[in-house]
């Protein structure tokens, strides 16, 4: 019962985390290729894809010589600190307090510096192009990475993890295709918000296990942890929203 709850939560997890990054990756390359050019969009894409597969097979066998508790002890800290990152901006952006992030409007900024920049001399590479879309997918890929690392290796569950992350960039890419054009219809702080609670939960459950103190319960205390956080985080909206229209009222 405990493995198969574990290893759902894996790929939940992951699956979410993931295709938020894709998403923003997406939006990125669809806007390159638009302005600039499918096959410079594409092959850059395609390197950074090639550097994140070698980061994992580099990544991967050097785990099992580390010990587990130091292991959970830094993907603990890890996690939490990726998980209150995106927690804490979903919470503001909910609150009102920070703009919503739109990805029509990160498309239309990046077609237009592209378009800023000039085109490639005919049969030149498009360097601009392709840096544009490599840098995009490895540095939306290396959270990716982390997170997928840190939310399976520390209990045996890389292989749903890695799952999670493999079906949420199967989505995107089909998404991608069909739709051509960003997915600015997916109510991302949504999304972050459930990521920042389910990281954080996973953040917070190993980082006590790797300095030694084990949850009663074992992982059934994974919903109990990421329930607490919500409620906390769905707290922290509605006084922050309070605080406002106070301060909206005033002189």
């Amino acid at each position: 019962m405990n493995i198969w709850m574990h290893a759902g939560s894996s790929v939940l997890a992951a699956f979410l985390a993931s295709f938020v990054e894709f998403v923003e990756a997406l939006t990125i390359v669809l806007a390159v290729g638009t302005v600039r050019g499918w096959r410079p969009a594409l092959a850059g894409a395609g390197a950074g894809a090639l550097l994140l597969l070698m980061l994992v097979v580099l990544l991967g066998p050097a785990l099992g010589l580390i010990p587990i508790n130091a292991i959970r002890l830094v993907v603990g800290l890890l996690l939490l600190l990726f998980g209150m990152r995106w927690l804490r901006k979903a919470i503001l952006r909910a609150a009102g307090i920070i703009p919503l992030h739109d990805e029509a409007a990160a498309f239309a900024a990046e077609m237009a510096e592209l378009r800023a920049a000039g085109q490639a001399p005919p049969r030149a590479l498009d360097w601009v192009a392709m840096i544009t879309t490599f840098k995009a997918v490895a540095l939306e890929g290396v959270e990716v990475v982390f997170i997928v690392i840190g939310v399976g290796a520390t209990s045996g569950m890389l292989l749903p993890a890695g799952f999670g992350a493999a079906i949420a960039l199967l989505l995107v890419i089909a998404l991608g295709l069909v739709l051509h054009r960003p997915l600015a219809q997916i109510p991302e702080n949504m999304l972050k918000f459930a990521v920042g609670v389910m990281i954080s939960a996973f953040g917070i459950f190993w980082l006590s296990e790797g300095l030694g103190f084990p949850w009663p319960g074992s992982d059934l205390t994974l919903p109990i942890l990421a329930g607490v956080l919500l409620a906390t985080a769905l707290a922290a909206v509605q006084r922050l929203r309070a605080r406002r229209a106070i301060e909206g009222q005033g002189p």
